[in-house]
Formats: C-alpha cells, structure tokens, sequence
C-alpha cells in the first residue's frame, strides 16, 4: 500500500528514508541527528510499535509525529515504556516531551 501525502509529509525532507533497522523493519526517516517516526493508527499498540522502532537508534533525538488528538496517548504510552521522545502532531505546530 503506497504512502499518503500527508505520512510523506510528516517524514520531511530527510535525506535518509525507510531506513533498515534490526529484525526486518523500517524506521520512516533519520534526518541529521534525528530519528523520525510517523505513526497514523491513534492505537496504542500502533503507538508502542512506532517508539520500539525508534528506541533502536541511539544516539539520535527521537521525534514521534502522531495526529493532534491522539498526542496524549502517544505521550502516556512512551512515558509507560520509558523512551525519552519528543512528540509532535503532522503539522510539526505543537509538541510535548515524554
């Protein structure tokens, strides 16, 4: 199923994108010394997988980019498993820290 706009957009001009990670997966993008994952589904599990893609990458800043209304739940899973993340809504105009 080919990517929405609107996932291609969140993922921005990075030059690295669908990056292999360990265990057959794909982070969505590392721009610079930041790792970016978008996650559209607004489930927890959807959420949780999003931030086990992101914990690999060490020595990255992490960004979580959901819609606006699941933010808190974004916020709230990432507290729970402990993954220092910043999450942001599609449009990059608000985050909050976890």
């Amino acid at each position: 199923m080919p990517e929405s706009q609107i996932h291609k957009r969140g993922k921005g001009s990075a030059a690295r994108q669908e990056v292999r990670i360990r265990g057959g997966r794909r982070l969505d993008a590392i721009r610079g010394h930041y790792a970016i994952e978008v996650e559209r589904s607004g489930s927890e599990t959807g959420i949780a997988k999003a931030l086990s893609r992101l914990r690999t990458q060490r020595n990255k800043a992490k960004i979580l980019r959901v819609p606006q209304h699941d933010m808190d739940t974004a916020v709230d899973v990432a507290r729970q498993k402990g993954i220092n993340v910043t999450v942001t809504n599609l449009a990059i105009t608000k985050r909050k820290k976890a």
